[in-house]
């Protein structure tokens, strides 16, 4: 369980949910930007395909322990998203895994084709960070503390991209380019 010092909540409201224990290190990727905003967070592995009781239990509960907001991290056939849209009211958030023959897409398309009143939000294919951004602006829409760290963020973002900095990089790749030629 990951909670910030100083965080807006008490306890964690994101639920990572990992459909395997491959799914980790990216499910720690995206704790990892959910904790930097300050949003705590927690992290399950549960199956739709191997424990499903569990998935099933884990979604269905996760609003009477607190949570706000589900994230699903599965590849291949991808059900756990929607396996915990049809047990939850939360919102869910979709992580496609870049796994498989097809390295995600079908997991992209078994995630955008969620039956009519079983909603699911689908980011890119191991979109970890953009799965974190989406949970913090819905959690946003309630705590405008929340939207500020979201334009901090986007602000050291912007910043990068400056146009004397990105200069200043293709300078730099130039002058690196021309020596490896002269090697």
């Amino acid at each position: 369980m990951s909670e910030e010092p100083g965080s807006t909540f008490a306890h964690p409201v994101v639920l990572l949910l990992a459909g395997s224990s491959s799914d980790l290190e990216l499910v720690l990727d995206c704790r990892e930007s959910l904790d930097g905003l300050g949003i705590p967070n927690a992290i399950r592995v549960v199956s739709a395909h191997r424990t499903p009781e569990l998935a099933t239990e884990c979604a269905s509960q996760a609003e009477q322990e607190g949570f706000l907001v589900l994230i699903a991290f599965a590849g291949l056939a991808a059900q756990l998203a929607g396996v915990c849209a049809a047990h939850s009211r939360l919102p869910v958030i979709a992580v496609p895994r870049a796994v498989g023959p097809l390295q995600g897409v079908d997991a992209v398309l078994a995630s955008l084709q969620m039956p009519p009143g079983t909603p699911v939000g689908v980011v890119s294919i191991d979109g970890a960070l953009n799965a974190a951004l989406l949970a913090a602006r819905i959690l946003g829409t309630a705590h405008p503390e929340i939207r500020v760290r979201l334009s901090q963020l986007a602000q050291r973002d912007r910043a990068r991209y400056a146009p004397e900095k990105v200069e200043a990089e293709i300078q730099e790749r130039a002058l690196a380019r021309q020596r490896r030629k002269s090697e």
